[in-house]
Formats: structure tokens, sequence, C-alpha cells
């Protein structure tokens, strides 16, 4: 057992050592100017299932310099997706969508809907679960304070603060359910085709409803077969062909 433990020590240490070198030689690779070898490398890194902020964001900085619109702007979003708040990450991806055809509006949250999706999404599903759990156990603690406690006011604040643990527990929990139903009914893709014509209907012989070029960013609302319903940024949905586009939260 002992040595199967070391065994597997320095499987995990040969392997980060190796992607960090790798890491190292396609930012050198990169400084160079040599940005189609560069990015050969930061692939190798996700081949052997590094994903990092970081390694994405070095990817899509190599694509965008080699004009490649779609790549660029895809690595930017799943370099966003691990840091949401990264201000350099921001800015670049903003530059490269600069680089995109299409010009689509975006319908704007407005009263309770946005205030409510802005406070979902203070915290992740996992955060706002803790935050649950975290107020179970003073709602716990409290009310075993309010039982024993013999000095009046001690009782009464103690039933007070328990009650309130108790519905922040409740309502920490439903945050949770609904920042899961949001992610799982988020499914971003970019488009990396030149050009697609998405259909009114999931089949070739279908009207063409509109035009997408590479780059733009869609969600993804169903799948028929080989065919995605997508909708965009300003409400318009149509079907596009699976090939023609490439889901971000696929890692």
């Amino acid at each position: 057992m002992k040595y199967l433990i070391l065994i597997i020590s320095f499987c995990f240490w040969s392997v980060g050592a190796q992607n960090m070198d790798l890491f190292e030689k396609g930012n050198t690779l990169y400084n160079e100017g040599q940005y189609a070898d560069a990015i050969d490398q930061y692939q190798r890194l996700l081949d052997n299932g590094e994903h990092s902020a970081e390694v994405y964001f070095n990817l899509a900085n190599a694509h965008y310099k080699m004009n490649h619109i779609a790549p660029s702007i895809y690595y930017y979003e799943k370099a966003l997706q691990l840091k949401p708040n990264d201000k350099e990450i921001r800015n670049n991806a903003n530059f490269a969508r600069n680089m995109t055809i299409d010009a689509i509006d975006t319908v704007p949250e407005v009263g309770f809907a946005r205030l409510f999706n802005n406070i979902i999404n203070l915290m992740s599903y996992n955060a706002w679960a803790v935050t649950a759990i975290s107020f179970v156990f003073i709602f716990v603690i409290l009310f075993l304070l309010y039982r024993f406690a013999s000095i009046s006011n001690q009782k009464r604040v103690a039933f007070v603060v328990s009650g309130v643990s108790l519905a922040l527990s409740f309502f920490s929990l439903f945050m949770a359910f609904q920042k899961q139903r949001l992610d799982i009914n988020d499914r971003p893709a970019i488009v990396f085709v030149q050009e697609s014509r998405v259909k009114a209907e999931p089949n070739l012989r279908s009207e063409e409803a509109f035009r997408l070029h590479e780059g733009t960013k869609v969600q993804v609302v169903d799948t028929l077969k080989n065919w995605k319903k997508i909708k965009l940024s300003d409400g318009t949905l149509g079907w596009i062909q699976s090939e023609d586009i490439k889901l971000l939260n696929n890692f």
C-alpha cells in the first residue's frame, strides 16, 4: 500500500511538472511571436486535463494574434467561466468580440426579474448550499441557548435570532435551487463556421430564418438529432446545425 501511494504521488508530480513545462514553452513561443506553435503547446495542456483560466486566456490571446475570431472568443469565454471578475480577461474578450460581424441587440432585464437574478448570481450553487447549512447550524446553537437559558432577555434574543437564522437558511436553500436551475438552463455556444444559415425548423428544407457568422455567442435551448435550437441575446429563435457551433460548457 505504501509503495502504491508513492507511485501515485510520483505520477501526479510527473504530470504536474510536464504541464508546467508545456505552459512555459507555450509562453516562450508566444513571446517570440510563434503563435501557432504556442497554440499547440496550450492545446496539449488541455489534452492533459489542465483546464485553468490562465491556459484558456493565453490560448485565446494566441488565437487573437492570428485573427482566429471564433477560437479566440471561445477561449476567452472559457477563461471567464473560471474567473468571471478578471478585468484583463474581460477587456481582451471585448476586443475579440469587436471582430465579429453580427450586431445583435441585448434585451435587458428590468424590475424585479433583474434584481432577483442579480441576487441569485451573487454566489455559486455550492456557496448558497453551504450558506444554508451554516444558518441551520446557527439556528440549532441558538435554539439550544433559548431552551436552556435562564435569563428571560437571553431567551428572547436567542429565540428571535434563531428564527431569523432558520428563515435565512430556507432562503439560501431556495436560492441554491434557483442557481442550479439557471446553471442547467445556461448553455452558451460560439458559432465556429464562417457563415451559418439558421433555419426556422430543424431540417435543411426549412425556410432560412437568418444567418450568423463566426464568433457570435448564442444560447442552446433545445436539441433534435444534429440540430440545435438557439436563442440570440435579442430573443430571436432558430435552428442551427450542431457542427456549426461549439458549446462552452464542455470541458
